[in-house]
């Protein structure tokens, strides 16, 4: 027997909410007006949120309400009176991205399951394991896996296993995500994302020269189509997939109802082995809603080009086919139809000269004559109001009659998925009128009139008046599907009593329902206070920094050359490993000669781990701990749960937390303290305030990045393998070997591009990230270490930057370069003081 699974739908306003439940959607997610990734959805106050959980349970649907974002020290108050309210309000289950927010959860709602969101970058069964032993029940993978991996996860996995079927897809892993918030102060990571995913690039080589100018290709380099899975749901339930999620929270609730009835026939045809019950018109339903052309994504490997929407980021329709003649004095065009059109459709032709002219179909014409629908093959001829040429292509962007089908799962007077009762009325002299209601669910609701039954001197009761009566659920969820009547003689009780019990019956069938979703109350309301999340003896921590004469001053690089430069300049401790933009591999023998290398100048050194790995990656890392086990090194460093997990049972080794994990708060830090980390990078989306306050409060040593060009995005797809190294052939030429290449954005910032050893793609800062003149005050407000990302540098360069932050660091104030206005790392290169002074939305 097949499993059931779980179809959860995306709800932005209560219209979507209606939209979702009517179409079938077993669960939904929402958020309300805090501390949600989508934050211009319209989403739910506290009186809405509490009003949709109980319109969804009263029909059987669950609620998972997303508390996605990264949440800083001085919210955790409200935070958790926030969870409080959801746990009281019923919600099934909270989606969380930092471990802060889940380590806050713990404390004051134990009883509130959580979700791991897709933000947490889960993309491995180690990563799986990890959320599961620390109580999460249910983990979004990220989307950049392959069935195969989605199914040896699913077989292996504790946990329950979500994963997205259809909608927009993001080009770096979520989680990853820095660019928003670094070009625009707009956090992706706090509900904020500008998608500068969906603008505009050129990919340009060290000349500046575009390099795709001959090639056959938009400029909407980043923008990937939109997945959709459809064909493949049968392979999702044979994985043992949970949850099929579909995206769309800031979409319209016309899309959520198209899209997730046509999902639901989709998994109930997969179910009952009844394939044929999906085909083509669901395609085009799906197509005609919103897309930006479709795509499988990652589930059948690296598909290239042909994963990405380059010449156009939002909706493009469904094309309906060509211009076959154009009349300017009358602005009438004629079009040779390759689908159906109808009157009050809206159409857009893609014109080779000013991008879109779009149309209202207010009236058309076939033949000279005026017609409310034309078929495909009909030549049918509209108004125009801006010019269009013959062969430009035509796209229906606004379907009336889908639309009016969507509209009608939500904005009519009663409901469209009802669900069937059998009630049974009894009556007889001298006895109230009862009414027994028994749902398809079995459960029940029963009521007895007021007014004893007394016998009739006219119209006694019969079935059909009865019958009457009872049919009347008006807007209830409700719908009657049998009726047993039995009348005990010649009896009368007022219309006006059989009513008002039906009524009371039908409450206490609702409130049956609900009471299923009903949980313990909390035993006290609790509230979290900062010193809970301190150090267990602040007075401790505070002597320790007043003792600390400077932070530790670190280096991070891929190169043994590096190494040197770096050890050349008086880095205290050396970060080896995790990805290389070199291109070669890090071997088994360079970890060596890192460490041999270090230990002779009397230094520490940190091993660091890719913040990405694979399944098909596991072997290698286990070989790489064993190594580690063998050369000692003073910690090392990961980037991701999954890898945590393994470090944490693998090695016997200090473990340090890198930026990739997101943490902002102090209660992460708590949570991660406690699953084995003795150290951590803040994220680089902190300003100095909030720096402040978290490193005052850790229990153990901060560490903050003050210098490099920071990785903005990290995704499998490749740019330069796509467009220029035939990847969407199968396989790629290496281009990204062959020199050096930059995404120029419409104001001419060059961001780096660059491959690691795993092909994985990164965007880096257009700017490089400087804090030279302000590096003594990470000292004074408690960071115990800064570091240098010199990756992206030259050995010679990097030894430089290193020299001048050793020497700022030990001379202090006196240094004389601090009173220069301004400190360049290299000549004539834009610098960033990154979100220090600013932080993020």
């Amino acid at each position: 027997m097949k499993q059931l699974v779980e179809l959860l739908a995306p709800v932005g306003s209560k219209e979507a909410l209606c939209a979702a439940v009517e179409s079938g959607a077993d669960a939904v997610y929402l958020a309300g007006k805090l501390f949600g990734a989508r934050a211009y959805a319209p989403n739910f106050d506290h009186e809405q949120l509490a009003e949709a959980i109980r319109f969804a349970h009263l029909r059987g649907v669950a609620v998972y309400v997303a508390v996605n974002t990264i949440v800083d020290n001085n919210e955790m108050a409200e935070l958790a009176a926030y969870l409080q309210f959801l746990y009281q309000a019923g919600a099934d289950a909270i989606i969380v991205q930092d471990l802060g927010v889940a380590y806050i959860a713990r404390q004051v709602t134990p009883g509130l399951p959580l979700h791991a969101s897709t933000q947490m970058t889960v993309h491995n069964l180690a990563g799986v394991t990890f959320l599961s032993e620390t109580g999460f029940r249910r983990v979004v993978l990220a989307r950049e896996l392959a069935l195969a991996d989605i199914k040896y996860i699913c077989q292996h996995s504790k946990a329950e296993i979500e994963t997205f079927i259809h909608g927009a897809l993001c080009i770096c892993y979520s989680g990853q995500c820095l660019m928003s918030g670094m070009i625009g102060g707009r956090s992706g990571n706090r509900g904020r994302c500008a998608q500068p995913c969906r603008l505009p690039y050129t990919l340009v080589d060290e000349q500046g020269q575009d390099v795709l100018q001959q090639a056959d290709t938009g400029e909407y380099l980043l923008s990937p189509k939109d997945l959709n899975t459809l064909e493949l749901i049968p392979d999702f339930i044979t994985a043992g997939v949970k949850s099929f999620k579909i995206e769309g929270r800031m979409k319209r609730p016309e899309y959520v109802a198209i899209v997730v009835d046509t999902y639901r026939r989709a998994i109930d045809a997969a179910l009952n082995d009844k394939a044929a019950a999906i085909g083509e018109q669901e395609q085009k339903d799906l197509a005609q809603i919103f897309n930006r052309d479709f795509t499988t994504a990652y589930l059948s490997g690296r598909p290239g080009r042909n994963m990405m929407s380059d010449r156009r980021p939002n909706n493009r329709g469904v094309r309906i086919g060509r211009v076959t003649n154009y009349q300017a004095a009358g602005k009438l065009v004629t079009i040779k139809l390759d689908e159906p059109l109808n009157v009050s459709d809206i159409v857009e032709f893609w014109v080779k000269v000013g991008g879109r002219v779009s149309a209202n179909v207010t009236a058309m014409t076939v033949n000279g004559q005026s017609v409310m629908t034309a078929p495909a093959g009909a030549a049918v001829t509209i108004t125009v109001q801006s010019p269009v040429r013959i062969n430009d292509r035509v796209f229906k962007v606004y379907d009336a009659r889908l639309m009016e089908r969507a509209q009608s799962f939500f904005a009519g007077p009663s409901a469209v998925r009802r669900i069937g009762i059998a009630v049974k009325v009894s009556v007889a002299e001298g006895r109230p009128l009862t009414v027994e209601i028994l749902d398809s669910e079995g459960f029940t609701g029963t009521a007895q009139t007021n007014f004893i039954a007394e016998r009739a001197l006219k119209r006694p009761l019969n079935r059909e008046t009865i019958a009457k009566q009872i049919e009347r659920l008006g807007t209830t969820v409700f719908e009657l599907r049998e009726l047993e009547c039995s009348v005990d003689g010649e009896v009368m009780v007022p219309i006006s009593e059989i009513n008002d019990a039906r009524r009371r019956a039908v409450a206490e069938l609702e409130k049956a329902r609900l009471e299923r979703f009903k949980r313990p109350a909390l035993e006290k309301i609790q509230s979290v206070q900062q010193a809970e999340l301190s150090v267990h003896d602040p007075v401790r921590r505070r002597k320790a920094l007043t003792n600390a004469r400077k932070p530790e001053l670190s280096v991070h690089v891929d190169q043994l050359d590096k190494v040197e430069a770096a050890l050349a300049g008086g880095a205290d401790v050396i970060v080896f490993g995790g990805e290389n933009f070199s291109h070669q591999p890090i071997g088994l023998t360079e970890y060596r000669e890192a460490v041999k290398l270090v230990r002779r100048y009397g230094r520490k050194i940190t091993l660091s781990t890719p913040r990405l790995v694979k399944e098909w990656q596991r072997k290698v890392l286990a070989e790489e701990f064993r190594l580690f086990g063998e050369l000692k090194p003073d910690a090392v460093s990961v980037g991701n749960v999954g890898t945590l997990q393994l470090a944490r049972t693998l090695l016997e080794l200090p473990l340090h937390g890198d930026y990739p994990l997101n943490i902002y708060n102090n209660a992460a830090i708590a949570f991660l303290a406690g699953q084995g980390l003795s150290s951590v990078t803040l994220s680089p989306e902190l300003n100095f305030s909030q720096v402040e306050d978290i490193a005052g409060k850790s229990p153990i040593p901060v560490e903050c990045i003050v210098q490099g060009h920071l990785t903005l995005m990290v995704s499998e797809h490749c740019s330069m393998g796509s467009y220029l190294g035939g990847l969407h052939a199968g396989s790629c030429s290496k281009v990204c070997r062959q020199g050096y290449f930059w995404l120029k954005d419409r104001k001419n910032e060059r961001f780096p591009v660059i491959t690691d050893q795993f092909c994985r793609m990164h965007v880096l800062n257009a700017k490089e990230l400087n804090m030279l003149p302000h590096v003594l005050k990470f000292g004074n407000i408690g960071v115990d270490r800064i570091r240098i990302e010199g990756k992206y540098s030259q050995a010679g360069a990097l030894g430089k930057i290193t020299r001048l932050y050793r020497e700022i660091l030990d001379q202090g104030e006196k240094h004389p370069r601090l009173a220069e206005p301004s400190i360049p790392a290299n000549e004539n290169q834009a610098l960033t003081r990154g979100h220090y002074f600013r932080g993020v939305l």
